[in-house]
């Protein structure tokens, strides 16, 4: 069970980070926040994996499949959070 989060979370930072150098422009996120951006979008990810092709993770965790998927997954959760995280002003 510990090894199971510790690969989620390297993952997720792995991913994460992946996704935060493609996408261009400044995205103000710490290291806890880019490890939640990769975990995240390994769930999109997996999610749009499963709907499009009707398989899951039942044949192992890692998996280059896998790792692609929550990179692309990551960079949509990415591409969401800048563009609402965008639309923020201070009103007075």
């Amino acid at each position: 069970m510990l090894g199971l989060i510790i690969s989620i979370v390297v993952i997720g930072l792995i991913a994460g980070a992946l996704a935060r150098l493609i996408v261009p422009g400044k995205q103000d996120m710490s290291i806890l926040m880019t490890i939640v951006l990769g975990i995240v979008g390994s769930f999109v990810g997996g999610f749009l994996g499963y709907l499009l092709f009707h398989k899951d993770g039942a044949d192992g965790f890692l998996q280059p499949a896998g790792i692609i998927g929550s990179l692309i997954g990551a960079i949509i959760v990415l591409l969401i959070w800048m563009r609402v995280g965008g639309r923020r002003s201070v009103r007075s």
